[in-house]
């Protein structure tokens, strides 16, 4: 095991979310997207933008890019990979419990990780619909 990963299992995160971290899923601008969000934690300082195309109502493509702790970039992973072939109802209801439970469950420190990209997915969606003159 080498030092990086010692030192993620002492924090107790999960197989999934450790892999993640180290394998991160969709990272990466994205070109052409049809909407992105921006959100922060100030607290913390992690940080999540999320990129979006929609083929339709659906969600045909994500992308991010993250900084923070691991437990910030594995749920930023693990949304993007929640989000795919979504509605955007669909995807707007995912809540931070669903981006938890996808990495495995987080440590009660890094719940505002979840937040975080349960945030970022709503505001994109938000501003994909304003960006089209559509409601919720």
């Amino acid at each position: 095991m080498d030092h990086m990963t010692e030192s993620l299992s002492a924090e107790h995160y999960t197989a999934t979310l450790i892999d993640h971290f180290e394998h991160p899923r969709n990272a990466g601008a994205m070109a052409g997207a049809d909407a992105e969000a921006f959100v922060t934690n100030p607290v913390c300082g992690d940080s999540l933008r999320l990129f979006l195309r929609f083929d339709g109502e659906r969600i045909a493509a994500a992308s991010f890019l993250s900084s923070g702790c691991p437990a910030a970039i594995a749920t930023s992973s693990v949304a993007t990979e929640l989000v795919l072939g979504r509605t955007a109802d669909e995807a707007g209801a995912l809540t931070r419990d669903d981006f938890a439970a996808a990495v495995g469950g987080l440590p009660k420190s890094k719940v505002h990780c979840s937040v975080l990209a349960a945030a970022a997915v709503r505001n994109a969606i938000t501003a994909w619909r304003a960006q089209r003159g559509t409601s919720p």
